[in-house]
């Protein structure tokens, strides 16, 4: 969940650390720093707070060097303080560190450093990993860094200097992600994302874990645990440094939103076989014959991923008649799961690097299930881990409320809905008409986006608002948990998502005039049911917020505000009804001062449990 950044090379490594870090801020924002060997020491510079705190400490320090290391974090041990910040430095001064993960034996590793009279200036986990390497090390950063290793348990992705080695930067990795950026000039990076280091180098190596990178000079090796020397594959990124910019947008949350009709045909492009009425994913080529005989589906994700899996379940069942269960990774991966043959495991996650999420893949293998991914993050672990897969191909996604990412998941659900459903039971005809269908969505969305001024307006009206209620059936009551989510996440309003049939089983004792209620209706064949419950909020003084279909009439009566988007088969239905949310959530943060694209005490990707 932090952010680490590392370079070497020939130019000074103060701007290429914090215009990494700047990337890297999604990732964390309590705290900051930078640590850069100058003059055969280590200068240290750290704060408190966002990322612009530490440039305007830097403002009064001269910074020079051309080795460095740099990290935003994300607290987990201890409160986010200067003095808990990293890098963290050894007792003697010579080692620094930045570290992403848990080491989960600090305590006893920590108790027994004391014990030998080491004194400890933070409450972190990571500052004993810098007195540890600092006990190892002989003369040899890299063994140093081994042996240390060696005695802990848990995950890290993590960067270390020396002062005593100015020519060398060490990383390595378990459980947390690290990228190796090859420039040129002899420049060498590391980055816990690729987007830190776009802007001078589209040339990475994805390290595996238990991998150590050791960069010195013009070169770079990298060895496992056993110190045995191991080659990884150098990639090209597919995406550049206009990527991950506003483009003009107040927030990246935004731009987001409004790249999803793009990102939609990305997602869908060379996918669709209008011919056959089908879907060709190549990522599931080599699992295609063992799909036809799966008999039982385990999706399982987290967060927002997890909302687009309960979409996914029924879509599938829907299409292909797969029984299909939707399981939060964080309990599936805790639990013992009963894995039968015919199980396929379908683990989400947009990064691809979800700890929670990755645990859970691990374990169904573990059991002998086929354990397939959808992700965005191309090399990521998820996505190398799995037994096949399919990329999202939506961009980065920068904004810590996912929404792109939503409607590519379910995009991509939807057509291996359509492609198992193919293998079983579904028409040529029925997969014509649900590819034709597809096909139109991203004018569908554009077409949704336009209603931005007129949501903006709505939001005007609630932004002070303390609680919200979503309601929403069948293929839209996963869009309602989706939309409640948005809303808690950037405007940290206390809002709910219910089947809309389950109000009648406590929620509706907490409507009154104060409750608006954003209903998910689109005319189908469950509308009548939701205008009952439409009629009961009314009849309690409650405000309805109701986004429908261009052809529904009966509502004009009932709600207080309707949003009208265009109409497509009901199994599509939630890419199309998740963008309003996604707008009325980001403009009643707006509204309300909230920082929308980092909110308060969440990451963008959870790579600790």
């Amino acid at each position: 969940m932090c952010g680490i950044v590392g370079y070497i090379g020939q130019s000074e490594a103060l701007p290429i650390l914090v215009g990494g870090l700047k990337k890297l801020e999604y990732r964390g924002y309590d705290s900051s720093g930078i640590a850069v060997i100058e003059n055969g020491s280590i200068h240290v510079v750290k704060a408190s707070g966002k990322i612009s705190a530490l440039e305007d400490k830097l403002k009064t320090q001269k910074v020079t060097g051309k080795t460095g290391i740099a990290h935003t974090r994300w607290a987990t041990h201890g409160a986010p303080t200067v003095e808990n910040a990293h890098p963290h430095t050894s007792y003697d001064g010579k080692i620094s560190i930045v570290h992403n993960g848990i080491i989960e034996n600090y305590a006893s590793l920590k108790a027994k450093l004391i014990s030998e009279g080491i004194k400890f200036q933070s409450e972190t986990d990571t500052e004993v990993l810098a007195h540890l390497i600092a006990r190892f090390y002989k003369g040899d950063l890299k063994a140093a860094v081994l042996k240390a290793l060696d005695k802990v348990e848990g995950t890290f992705g993590l960067a270390v200097i020396c002062s005593e080695e100015p020519g060398t930067l060490i990383g390595a990795r378990r459980g947390s992600p690290l990228i190796l950026g090859i420039g040129s000039n002899s420049d060498f990076f590391l980055a816990s994302d690729v987007s830190a280091i776009i802007n001078h180098t589209q040339k990475v190596v994805y390290l595996d874990d238990n991998d150590i990178v050791q960069i010195t000079g013009n070169n770079y090796s990298i060895v496992n645990m056993n110190s045995h020397e191991v080659q990884r594959e150098v990639k090209d990124v597919e995406f550049d440094a206009d990527a991950v910019a506003k483009g003009g947008f107040a927030h990246f949350m935004l731009k987001e939103i409004f790249e999803q009709p793009e990102v939609l045909r990305n997602t869908m492009r060379g996918r669709l076989l209008s011919a056959e009425g089908n879907a060709k994913l190549a990522g599931l080529d080599t699992n295609i014959k063992e799909l036809r005989n799966i008999n039982r589906i385990i999706i399982t994700a987290c967060g927002t991923s997890y909302y687009a899996g309960m979409v996914g379940e029924y879509m599938i069942e829907d299409l292909a008649g797969v029984p299909v269960e939707v399981e939060y990774a964080s309990e599936f991966r805790y639990r013992n799961p009963i894995i039968k043959p015919g199980t396929l495991v379908l683990a989400i996650s947009q990064s691809g690097e979800t700890a929670d999420t990755l645990a859970a893949l691990k374990e169904a293998q573990q059991k002998g299930a086929t354990a397939l991914a959808i992700c965005n993050g191309v090399g990521s672990t998820i996505a190398r881990t799995s037994d096949g897969g399919v990329y999202l191909h939506a961009g980065p996604e920068i904004g810590v409320a996912s929404t792109k990412a939503f409607t590519s998941q379910v995009t991509v659900l939807a057509m291996i809905a359509l492609l198992l459903g193919r293998q079983r039971r579904l028409s040529f005809e029925s997969g014509a008409d649900i590819v034709k269908a597809m096909q139109e969505l991203p004018t569908l969305v554009e077409q949704t986006l336009q209603l931005s001024d007129q949501i903006a307006g709505i939001a005007q009206k609630y932004a002070k608002a303390n609680n919200f209620l979503y309601l929403g059936r069948h293929f839209n009551y996963p869009v309602a948990m989706e939309g409640a989510l948005k809303l808690k996440e950037i405007s940290y309003i206390h809002a709910e998502g219910y089947p809309a049939a389950e109000m009648k089983h406590g929620p509706i004792a907490l409507i009154d005039e104060n409750m608006p209620v954003v209903v998910i209706a689109p005319k189908d064949a469950l509308f009548d049911k939701v205008i009952s419950n439409v009629r009961e909020i009314k009849a309690r003084g409650g405000r309805v917020i109701a986004v429908t279909t261009e052809d529904c009439k009966p509502l004009d009566e009932f709600a207080d505000h309707l949003i009208k988007v265009p109409k497509t088969i009901p199994m599509l239905m939630p890419i199309v009804t998740c963008v309003p949310l996604q707008l009325l959530a980001y403009h009643i943060a707006v509204l309300r001062g909230n920082d929308v694209d980092q909110p308060r005490n969440l990451a963008k990707s959870v790579t600790v449990e």
